[in-house]
């Protein structure tokens, strides 16, 4: 990947050489119009500007040159005397950096850390000093499969299903973390899936075939009931149907992962297999109730959402669980702020059924410090200070609730995915987060220019939880590419986080990783 990077801003360091060597004096008649800008930071649309108010002559020459396609990559420019720096982006996902010495008509490649620290410059100086907190977290995921691809954004489960199966076809070995995971399916003490009889390969294929023949001499709609005993004997557990025809369909799959593993087939036997039944969905913030609370501050589309996600999946749930053969009541908890001054609404209430549901409930938890609980609303911009005690608190009720650890726990929004990441660690489940809308793009510049901001919206807070939540969870539910990676024009909400710096306090050399 290094040597990806290093080629390309190679090759985006000999464009512009190659046009300081032919166009010389447009492009400086270009760069010294946005040197006259005085220190600042330029739009593309400010860019393009300038670069229109230069003669028709020198326009094209730019334009059909090599520096026409930096010009329209460009995000974002730095004018910082004599310097004007470049955030280039080629294609979703993908950034370089390059400034140039007007005077000198000097051309420099920049690291993103490099840029950043000039943009730093633009408040009070190099007001970060020497010792900078640099936040990178590619490390993390060096060692976990990721594409390279734009157009794989927003495609992970194909991208891992297809890393997944190829190395399961890699050799006998590779299928044994399959078995594994089939044999660590337990549900309040019960086993599902496999038992102790099967050890090894050669026995699971055996039993499979055996099940097999005899699936064969029944009718499809054969209740799992009548061949349960049967099937234990032999080491197949509840969990793989509810009549013989879906049993002998998920044999079957398996039967196929086996012999010759491929993506499609993994995906959909994985897409079967019982996992799922109690789940936490956390939505801190607003009046979250079912009546009378649309319009309140922080009240809305997001309420709408979550109440409509949570009928969709309890409905989802209780088919899978039928169809796997299994007597299991399944519940969702939506966990939000309980507001004592509930002002006509029911947010002062601990417990509330979801309407249209059977076992799914709204629960409430308060905000509280050593002083007591709060009883006020607080706008969603001012919930910091109290959510790692709401967390506490939240982990105690559920466990009451549930009477065991969920299964997944989602997030929603910057405060929601900040409470479930703590939740997940605690409670060692799998993480799901719904970033809904991040607001470090509907500020322009909100993370330069932080302080002026931090009395009013504390952003310091809500994109250093963005950044966590989003790098901790094990997946990310979004509504579309564009809210990853934008466009070809435009930066995607996920792709602002790339690289940002909030000087004087940190500086994100790789943040949220979009590909």
């Amino acid at each position: 990947m290094a040597e990806r990077v290093l080629t390309r801003v190679h090759s985006l360091r000999e464009r512009v050489d190659e046009t300081l060597a032919g166009h010389r004096n447009e492009l400086l008649s270009f760069l010294s119009r946005l040197e006259g800008h005085g220190t600042g930071i330029l739009q593309p649309h400010q860019l393009m500007t300038e670069f229109e108010a230069i003669p028709k002559g020198d326009q094209q020459k730019l334009h059909d040159g090599p520096f026409g396609d930096i010009l329209k990559s460009t995000q974002e420019a730095i004018v910082l005397a004599p310097w004007v720096a470049l955030a280039v982006r080629p294609r979703p996902g993908v950034w370089d950096y390059i400034r140039v010495n007007v005077n000198a008509l000097v051309v420099e490649v920049l690291t993103p850390s490099e840029y950043l620290h000039f943009k730093e410059e633009l408040v009070n100086g190099s007001c970060n000093g020497n010792f900078v907190l640099e936040l990178d977290f590619e490390p993390f995921n060096a060692s976990f499969p990721r594409p390279t691809l734009s157009k794989s954004i927003g495609n992970g489960v194909e991208f891992l299903n297809r890393h997944l199966s190829a190395k399961l076809f890699h050799d006998k070995e590779s299928l044994h973390p399959l078995l594994d995971f089939l044999r660590a399916h337990h549900y309040k003490g019960k086993t599902i899936m496999l038992n102790d009889r099967i050890q090894n390969l050669n026995t699971l294929q055996h039993v499979l075939r055996k099940a097999d023949e005899f699936l064969c001499t029944l009718t499809p709609d054969t209740p799992y009931s009548e061949f349960d005993h049967k099937f234990q004997e032999i080491g197949l557990e509840r969990g793989w149907g509810d009549t013989a025809e879906r049993v002998l369909e998920m044999i079957h799959l398996l039967l196929d992962l086996l012999e010759a593993p491929d993506p499609c087939t993994l995906e959909t036997f994985l897409g079967r297999i019982p996992m799922v039944f109690n789940v936490v969905i956390l939505s801190p913030h607003g009046y979250f109730a079912q009546d009378n609370v649309l319009g309140y501050p922080d009240t809305g589309g997001q309420v709408v959402y979550i109440l409509d996600q949570v009928r969709a999946l309890e409905s989802e749930m209780l088919l899978r669980i039928k169809q796997q053969g299994l007597d299991i009541t399944p519940q969702i908890l939506i966990v939000t702020r309980l507001l004592p001054d509930a002002v006509g609404t029911t947010c002062g209430q601990r417990l509330e059924k979801v309407f249209g549901t059977e076992h799914s409930n709204i629960i409430r938890v308060p905000f509280r410090t050593e002083k007591g609980i709060v009883r006020r609303w607080i706008s969603r911009f001012e919930v910091w200070p109290y959510l790692e005690t709401f967390t506490e608190d939240v982990a105690s009720e559920i466990a009451k609730e549930l009477q065991a650890k969920p299964d997944l726990i989602i997030g929603n929004y910057s405060d929601g995915n900040i409470v479930a990441s703590l939740l997940a660690h605690k409670l060692g489940v799998t993480q799901c987060t719904i970033a809904h809308a991040l607001e470090k793009t509907k500020y322009p510049d909100s993370d330069i220019y932080w302080k002026k901001f931090e009395e009013k919206y504390h952003f310091s807070c809500q994109f250093t939880a963005d950044l966590i939540a989003m790098n901790h969870t094990d997946f990310i539910i979004t509504s579309t590419f564009q809210e990853i990676a934008g466009s070809k024009d435009t930066v995607g909400q996920y792709e602002s986080h790339t690289a940002f710096t909030l000087p004087g306090l940190y500086r994100v050399v790789h943040g949220i990783d979009c590909l």
